[in-house]
């Protein structure tokens, strides 16, 4: 933010040196970056966070600069009635979606007189970078540069009908701006139109069909507040930016606009001449009132470490322009500003009154409290699952955890209930809460194909949200993962994941579909019958929807399961000095019996003198055994810990295993 020192005196009895403004405004949050001598004036470089557009307007400026310096701040009136007229605004407005702009002023002026701006005018602008156009839009760069309320003035004679849109484009539509570029809009972004089509591009610049000119004599004052996001979306896709879309990115006080439309008519009727009609249009609704925040008086020396007077507390509160509503002995309670947004937290009042106070009143070694920091048992298996796959050759990403409504339904194997919506979207179209993973990492892989990347191998870490007939989800933590390894490479990848956390455990599969997998290439996996979650892999259809190239393969592991089973700190064991014993086992069984299901049976049925169950090989011979059979072929080693196994001990190891392979799965040892 460029700021004229000329102009920040017109709301201030600045008897301060440049130098000492500078240094506190740098101490309050608000860093200095350099200056400049631009004519007779000084120009500041000040750098404004995002979360402070009140920053982005030398009265923001001026009122922080007041309060640091115990100063009054001088507001113009805007005062429009000595150069109004009779009559209505002649325009009407019409929003089509009050949620992109809650409000729009506007306000016409007739016979100006298009020339030169006066020099007071020209020289604030010409500090701070800003070209002079003529009277009329260096009016409107004024107000927008004196307050950060982006305006647009349009020569009312060429616009078309007399109702004004504020809609959405239509696809294809085209919007020649006054930067003399000819754009091509989609159903994404959001225009101002007459009769005749679009006039300027909301929030991010105006048209050239309607721009003012040495021939305008009346003028249409557009005043409006639009959403953040569609017109950041909307100046990142067309590499459109412009002071407007600047300051509509951060949100603009939604209080101030009718102030801004005031202060820009009584600027150009002081500077240009004309008349104001008295009749205004104001279209969407009026400004919601701030809750209210609590902060006791308590929490500033335990956050601080020193302590500020209640007295102090409620000053610095009061001059920053918040209502105290409520006072005692151990709390403050106040609405904040309309043009503070950032001020919604008991924090935020703690940090406003160490700014102000100043950061150099806290000691070096202040008493504030400190407390031994551990990792969790959360937190000891996320780091363990990290590093695991970091091993195995996998990339960590992260992504948004609201999703539109085709990804919210994309995989459903964990609820098939109806996914939360949010109150506002975080991206435009995206207002459901993920109760998967998976569609999210396939949109990552997307992303990373476009780039032409061949292996990629992505893993997440992240909650998911399931929908309970309660008023609140069941948010767990999931482990999603995405790789273009087939379905048994990925299950070695899971069987690592799981045996780094518990070695004695073993994950069974029972074949699960799913419209995003492969037919028969999807799988329930479970523990012990509890489920671990689902692995699959991603049919050509779903590929297609999602936008692949490549094949890929998914599987999403509920972490709070992986949590129940590690072994987090692991038990010594010694290993056995006594020989082991491999008995090769060649069962006949129907074609739907899995491999998973026999070593499960092995483990369980064969206790603790089992070892090792090791595959071999699959064969099919319909003509020896039958249709629908086939023959698993695996290695079953026994070891005793404390003794060498007899001949006769093994043997009956192995009965018991032949004998509940028989019984669950009616396997056949082949003679």
């Amino acid at each position: 933010m460029l700021v004229s020192w000329d102009w920040l005196k017109q709301y201030l009895d600045l008897n301060i040196s440049e130098a000492e403004v500078c240094d506190r405004l740098t101490l309050a949050g608000l860093n200095f970056d350099g200056s400049s001598t631009v004519d007779n004036d000084r120009c500041l470089d000040l750098e404004v966070t995002s979360n402070r557009p009140d920053w982005l307007g030398h009265i923001g400026i001026a009122r922080e600069v007041g309060v640091l310096f115990d100063l009054d701040l001088k507001i113009p009136s805007a005062d429009i009635s000595k150069g109004s007229s009779g009559g209505a605004c002649p325009k009407i407005v019409q929003l089509e979606d009050e949620q992109f702009c809650p409000r729009y002023i506007a306000r016409s002026i007739s016979g100006v007189t298009i020339g030169d701006s006066p020099a007071w005018m020209v020289n604030r602008l010409r500090t701070i970078g800003i070209q002079t156009v003529n009277n009329v839009v260096d009016a409107s760069n004024y107000v927008l540069m004196e307050i950060g309320q982006p305006l647009h003035a349009f020569d009312m004679n060429k616009l078309q009908g007399d109702t004004i849109r504020v809609r959405k484009a239509v696809h294809d539509e085209k919007f020649l701006a006054i930067d003399h570029r000819e754009y091509q809009l989609s159903t994404d972004d959001y225009v101002i139109a007459d009769n005749s089509g679009v006039v300027a591009l909301a929030g991010v610049m105006g048209g050239k069909e309607t721009e003012v000119n040495e021939m305008t004599t009346d003028l249409l004052i557009e005043a409006a507040q639009f959403a953040a996001l569609p017109v950041r979306t909307t100046s990142r896709r067309l590499k459109l930016k412009s002071d407007s879309s600047y300051r509509f990115e951060r949100g603009v006080d939604p209080e101030m606009i009718d102030w801004a439309s005031r202060r820009c008519c009584e600027l150009i009727v002081e500077t240009a001449g004309g008349e104001v009609c008295e009749g205004h249009v104001y279209a969407g609704s009026e400004p919601s009132g701030r809750g209210s925040v609590t902060l006791r008086l308590a929490q500033i020396p335990r956050v601080l470490g020193i302590d500020v007077s209640e007295t102090e507390v409620r000053r610095i509160l009061e001059r920053l322009d918040n209502e105290v509503t409520q006072q005692n002995e151990k709390a403050i309670t106040i609405i904040p500003a309309s043009w503070r947004r950032d001020l919604d937290r008991e924090v935020d009042l703690i940090e406003e009154v160490a700014r102000i106070h100043g950061y150099d009143k806290i000691p070096e070694h202040a008493g504030v409290s400190l407390s031994a920091s551990h990792q969790s048992d959360l937190d000891r298996v996320r780091n363990k699952i990290r590093m695991g796959m970091l091993g195995m050759g996998f990339d960590e990403t992260l992504t948004r955890s609201i999703v539109n409504d085709v990804w919210s339904k994309a995989f459903q194997g964990w609820s098939l209930a109806e996914p939360l919506t949010t109150s506002m979207p975080m991206v435009k179209g995206e207002d459901r809460l993920r109760v998967s993973l998976i569609p999210s990492l396939l949109g990552a892989r997307r992303n990373n194909e476009k780039f032409s990347y061949t292996d990629i191998d992505l893993y997440e870490i992240a909650k998911v949200y399931l929908p309970q007939t309660k008023a609140l989800p069941d948010e767990r933590y999931m482990v999603g993962i995405t790789s273009g390894r087939d379905f048994f490479a990925l299950k070695g990848v899971i069987e690592g994941l799981v045996g780094m956390l518990n070695p004695n455990v073993m994950i069974s599969t029972i074949p699960f579909t799913d419209p995003i997998f492969e037919e028969g290439q999807g799988a329930h996996l479970t523990i012990g019958g509890t489920t671990l979650g689902y692995l699959g892999v991603v049919c050509d259809k779903a590929r297609k929807a999602f936008g692949l190239q490549q094949p890929a393969t998914v599987a999403e592991i509920d972490l709070g399961a992986l949590m129940k089973l590690a072994v987090l700190v692991p038990q010594h064991q010694d290993f056995s000095t006594h020989p082991a014993m491999n008995r090769d086992l060649n069962l006949i069984v129907d074609e739907d019996v899995s491999w998973s299901k026999l070593q499960e049976i092995s483990y369980s049925a064969g206790g603790e003198l089992v070892e090792v169950v090791k595959f071999q090989e699959i064969f099919r011979d319909p003509k020896k055994d039958g249709p629908g059979k086939k023959r698993v072929l695996f290695t079953v080693t026994l070891q005793a810990y404390d003794r060498t196994l007899t001949g006769e001990e093994a043997d009956t190891t192995i009965a018991q295993i032949l004998a509940v392979c028989d019984k669950q799965t009616g396997a056949k040892l082949l003679a």
